[in-house]
């Protein structure tokens, strides 16, 4: 898989099957070789705390610029802190767009990422706008039930080539996506990068192959009007049968991305000014207070609060129904029939009832299901008055 910003710096991997095979669902059949994450790695990330996550949560913003010095289009990253199925997690929003010989091109990143950098759910969508035909991919990795899913769609105007794949977790044990590669970048421009760190990551045809990372020689750079000193590291997906891709980022010190660039490649992004500085949290000195109970209904001011605020919606409401006064005389009707036709299924006969009002109902009776077998009739109601109209038999 490609990095988010492959579609700028890099080859964007949108390449399709033969035409013969370029449409339906393909599957992997190639065997290869066995891909695993080494001890460093692994400690690495068991090594990422709490407070590791929290200092890198904010936005990056870029420029992609070429050899001449011409700007060809932006990149933007952030990470904020999230939920993802009741699970705290961080959510990663990546896009960058630009145009290249007048080409419009662009990459987009959506991704959830668990605490130690397990990715949970992430999109990956890159797009080439060609004079006569488009083309696309994207590529969707779900963790669930304990297996992660992997699905890819490449286009190419109407040319379609699908792949499908499942891994175990303990397959891909040590996974570096592209949402989660941007916050371990993060981290290590903090904490630096140690020595032979090995991890996984699929490449640009989406194969699991082993990806490394190693520190570079610190240096300084020009950002707007200021010197600075920046960190480097260096991030290479190797590939099965062919050359790999290599990433050489720098960063400020406090893992703010100066520069970027995908080696062989004539773009280079760039950041124009210093971002302002994040506020200090003092979390060993922060106090904490216990919960107290709220009771509102004995604190004069929300009591006072609750009932303005329940006489507003009484107003309101009695105004809507006074605009529409159709509306009692629908629900009223509703009622009437319900009740005489006491239906087992409620909602099944409600959904008949009202679908009666909309233009896109099919020709017959609203009312058909309330006739069916599960819509039997109620016993006698022993507060029903016996007699000439009653429906039992005294026999």
């Amino acid at each position: 898989m490609m990095d988010v910003l492959g579609a700028l710096d890099g080859p964007s991997g949108l390449q399709l099957a033969p035409e013969d095979e370029a449409s339906g669902d393909a599957e992997h059949a190639v065997d290869l070789p066995l891909a695993e994450a080494n001890k460093a790695a692994l400690d690495f990330l068991n090594s990422v705390t709490t407070a590791d996550l929290q200092d890198v949560l904010f936005t990056d913003s870029l420029v992609a610029i070429s050899t001449i010095g011409k700007e060809l289009g932006e990149f933007t990253v952030t990470i904020e802190p999230a939920r993802h199925h009741g699970l705290e997690c961080l959510l990663i929003h990546a896009n960058s767009h630009g145009t290249i010989d007048n080409i419009p091109i662009g990459t987009s990143l959506t991704a959830y990422v668990s605490k130690n950098l397990q990715t949970l759910d992430e999109n990956h969508h890159e797009y080439v706008e060609l004079e006569d035909v488009q083309l696309d991919k994207k590529t969707h990795i779900i963790y669930k039930d304990g297996q992660y899913i992997l699905n890819k769609v490449v286009s190419r105007g109407q040319d379609m080539q699908r792949t499908a794949e499942t891994f175990s977790a303990e397959r891909l044990k040590g996974f570096i996506s592209e949402g989660s590669n941007l916050i371990l970048q993060r981290i290590m421009a903090r904490k630096g990068v140690p020595d032979n760190l090995v991890f996984v990551s699929f490449d640009g045809e989406a194969k699991l192959w082993t990806t490394t990372y190693r520190g570079l020689d610190d240096r300084t750079q020009r950002v707007g009007e200021d010197e600075v000193m920046v960190k480097g590291i260096e991030r290479t997906i190797n590939s099965y049968g062919s050359i790999p891709d290599t990433w050489q980022s720098y960063f400020l010190p406090d893992g703010h991305l100066a520069s970027r660039v995908h080696v062989g490649s004539p773009v280079t992004m760039h950041l124009l000014r210093i971002p302002e500085p994040q506020p200090v949290d003092d979390r060993e000195d922060k106090p904490t207070f216990p919960k107290k109970p709220l009771n509102w209904e004995e604190d004069m001011q929300l009591y006072s609060q609750f009932l303005d605020r329940k006489e507003e919606l009484k107003g309101d409401h009695a105004t809507y129904m006074r605009h529409h006064p159709e509306l009692k005389a629908l629900l009223a009707d509703f009622l009437q029939f319900l009740l005489l036709r006491k239906p087992e299924d409620i909602v099944t006969f409600a959904a008949d009832y009202f679908s009666s009002f909309s233009a896109s109902t099919k020709s017959g009776s609203a009312f058909a299901t309330s006739q069916e077998p599960r819509f039997t009739q109620r016993p006698t109601s022993p507060h029903k008055k016996q007699g000439a109209y009653s429906t039992t038999s005294s026999h």
